[in-house]
């Protein structure tokens, strides 16, 4: 895959569908990788008639890590006193510096989890390069947010080890947690994709200062008011670590945005939702302002 530079770092990323189609900029969460977007999905997305890009966030993936900066303190963020490396609003211009490089004026934004917020913050700080937006699985932040389940909360907290096969149990239960009680969960499948991502690039440091990043950020509810771009919030119903009162929060706050709430669903996207969600970004770009060249 490329990388290019955006916002004074590199950035990998890769590019899918036509590039004379709208653009579509699809940002991923804490600690995952531009691979965290399933492959089926993507082509959904492009098969809608999109010009798809994923990229991987500073600090995780084969993006620029942040190692100048230390570990992250993530129990003093806890505590009241965060000192992010970078915050929320940073990897926002990371986003905008992807669409920079690649002479992309507004783009579609998409995200996932703590990509929802980058998504968000896109919207926010940089409406005149936003299409539409899209929040998935995600939520307000700061003081708005609706915190996690206790299972949940300990998911992010646990150390995971530092051998191979340690990390990816550890990676395999918590997705079993995170997709919520009783909701189908493919093991096997789940466990080729945490080893892909452990192969492309594990990097424990970048999640513990994207985390804090995270912690630091103050709500974006009154920022959201002002949204003007059409705008989708989708979220499962069952979200452990992002309950949906989070994303119910998100929609009533942009004015005119669409809420879908997904059954069986918890912090994941599975695959039998995607032709719907597909549908529904695709009718929320409709009615975006024409793509500027």
């Amino acid at each position: 895959m490329p990388r290019l530079t955006a916002n004074g770092i590199q950035i990998e990323y890769e590019e899918l569908g036509d590039p004379k189609a709208p653009p579509m900029l699809l940002i991923m969460g804490l600690g995952a990788q531009l691979i965290t977007w399933d492959d089926g999905f993507c082509q959904a997305l492009v098969d809608r008639g999109f010009h798809v890009i994923r990229y991987d966030n500073r600090d995780s993936g084969l993006s620029d890590k942040m190692e100048a900066a230390g570990p992250a303190d993530v129990m003093a963020a806890y505590a009241g006193n965060p000192n992010p490396a970078y915050t929320l609003d940073d990897l926002a211009d990371d986003a905008v510096g992807v669409l920079d490089a690649l002479h992309i004026p507004a783009a579609h934004i998409v995200g996932a989890s703590m990509g929802g917020f980058i998504a968000q913050l896109v919207a926010i700080n940089h409406p005149d390069r936003t299409l539409s937006l899209t929040s998935i699985m995600s939520g307000p932040g700061g003081e708005d947010t609706v915190n996690p389940t206790p299972e949940a909360s300990l998911v992010l907290m646990r150390d995971p080890g530092d051998d191979r096969d340690s990390i990816i149990a550890a990676r395999l239960e918590g997705g079993r947690i995170l997709d919520g009680v009783n909701n189908p969960f493919d093991e096997e499948r789940e466990r080729n994709k945490i080893i892909r991502a452990y192969e492309r690039s594990y990097y424990r440091a970048g999640f513990g200062r994207q985390f804090v990043a995270i912690l630091a950020a103050k709500s974006r509810i009154p920022a959201l008011r002002n949204v003007k771009v059409p705008t989708l919030v989708v979220h499962g119903i069952d979200d452990p670590l992002v309950p949906i009162e989070n994303g119910r929060l998100v929609a009533e706050a942009v004015p005119g945005a669409r809420l879908i709430e997904l059954e069986g669903t918890g912090h994941n996207l599975p695959d039998q939702h995607w032709a719907r969600v597909a549908d529904a970004i695709a009718e929320t770009a409709r009615r975006a302002a024409p793509v500027r060249r």
